[in-house]
């Protein structure tokens, strides 16, 4: 079986959860012997080289319809449906923040992917994207997909909801690397130290992390470095944050299993989370994670992870302050070697493609 990974042009340069989802789940895939290549959707493809194509982020359509209008073979899609629309309407900031304000969700992603391409950050392969617009874009891809594979059932009843499309389905979670982060019972964890491995932008947050944690008794490390239209956002962060706060370019997870080693807390107070692989990564090491409540975290780690308020920087301290004022929860790790593993995702990945394409 020969698949076809078709995913953001910015895949590597750009890194992202999505990077690491798309690359994991393609080498557990090849060890279950399927043959797969990663293709960047501004890459020329030789569509009849594969049996099927696997799209990630449904977010990007103008991506995908440049490639389904290429070729009729079967397709499944990866949705990461995140919902930035809370972030655009109410915190982000200048020009952009004015006109987004004012839109829907879809219109908002319809703008910004416009603004891309007219600024040249960004390349429009689709040019029926722009007839179509977003909705109606997704909403294509949707019902002429084979199946689904979101990464929660909560995904899915989102995807319900928002374009009313009911289409065969197969959750695929998202997983770690379980032979790179396993607990170290040899390193005793520092109570004072959190952490919070992401790129630096305003949908992760990091400002009111900042404010919340600022001349405290914890120091905070922020691994991760900008994202590429949030320079002003990194520099605010920067101005804003005090003496015990710490910034860190991203580093490949080999090295990040050093910082999980040392972190007693992993935070992501973000405006909206699908899951957030490194608080998966940073609780199999044996933080506790403080985490925000908006998007599908709760499907992941139940009553497991300390909820937080994203808007409410009190709410973010005491989240993580309980969460270092409490016991390791073994049960989450448990859970996340049993459930949560790219080795697992890979398996049931395979198992939808034989539904397509059977052996």
């Amino acid at each position: 079986m020969k698949i076809a990974f078709i995913t953001r042009a910015t895949l590597y340069t750009v890194p992202g959860g999505d990077t690491i989802q798309v690359s994991q789940t393609a080498r557990c895939l090849r060890e279950l012997g399927a043959e797969v290549d990663i293709c960047l959707t501004s890459d020329p493809i030789e569509y009849s080289r594969y049996d099927l194509f696997h799209y990630i982020n449904i977010t990007r359509p103008a991506d995908i319809l440049f490639h389904t209008s290429r070729t009729q073979k079967p397709f499944v899609v990866s949705p990461i449906l995140v919902d930035y629309s809370e972030y655009d309407r109410h915190h982000r900031k200048g020009v952009a923040g004015f006109i987004l304000h004012r839109l829907s969700a879809n219109s908002q992603e319809y703008a910004k992917t416009v603004a891309r391409w007219l600024a040249g950050k960004d390349k429009m392969r689709s040019k029926a994207y722009l007839v179509k617009g977003q909705r109606k874009s997704v909403l294509y891809i949707l019902q002429r997909a084979a199946i689904l594979l979101p990464n929660s059932e909560a995904e899915y009843k989102k995807l319900e909801e928002e374009y009313g499309v009911k289409k065969d389905y197969m959750v695929v979670p998202n997983g770690i690397d379980a032979s790179l982060f396993s607990p170290d019972k040899k390193i005793i964890k520092d109570d004072r130290i959190v952490l919070c491995a992401a790129r630096i932008e305003g949908i992760k947050n990091q400002l009111n992390l900042i404010k919340a944690l600022n001349d405290s008794p914890y120091t905070l490390l922020l691994v991760g470095s900008h994202a590429p239209n949030q320079k002003s956002y990194y520099d605010e962060c920067r101005r804003m944050a005090g003496k015990n706060i710490f910034f860190y370019d991203h580093v490949p997870q080999e090295t990040l299993v050093g910082y999980y080693k040392r972190a007693k807390v992993h935070v992501l107070p973000s405006w909206f989370e699908t899951c957030g692989l490194s608080s998966l990564e940073a609780a199999a090491m044996g933080c506790n994670i403080t985490i925000t409540g908006k998007g599908y975290t709760r499907e992941y780690f139940g009553n497991d992870a300390f909820y937080c308020d994203p808007g409410d920087p009190a709410s973010i301290f005491n989240g993580i302050e309980t969460a270092a004022k409490s016991h390791c929860k073994k049960e989450l790790q448990e859970k996340i070697f049993h459930q949560y593993t790219w080795q697992r995702a890979a398996a049931i990945t395979m198992s939808a493609y034989k539904k397509i394409i059977p052996a």
